[in-house]
């Protein structure tokens, strides 16, 4: 298992448009890959757009994305990468 945290800097948080742009990529790898909001101890499955958007993820929050399987540690590299270039993190 592999895994990054972060906080949340985007004004209005995970909005629609952040969570296709992230779960689209989440998508691209075998992995299992999930979203942990440990502040309300939620966690999703970060393939899934309405389940990101049911968390209700805001700015300043903290989150916690884990990857597990065969392609786990290239997963987690791309989708650190992917939530700083889209300015979420």
């Amino acid at each position: 298992m592999k895994e990054f945290k972060a906080i949340i800097i985007d004004p209005i948080g995970l909005h629609a448009r952040l969570a296709s742009i992230v779960s689209s990529e989440a998508l691209k790898y075998k992995s299992e890959i999930k979203i942990t909001l440990p502040k309300f101890n939620k966690e999703g499955n970060l393939k899934s757009i309405m389940i990101l958007l049911a968390m209700n993820i805001r700015k300043n929050d903290e989150i916690i994305v884990k990857a597990t399987g065969e392609d786990e540690e290239l997963a987690i590299k791309e989708l650190e990468k992917v939530f700083k270039e889209a300015n979420i993190i």
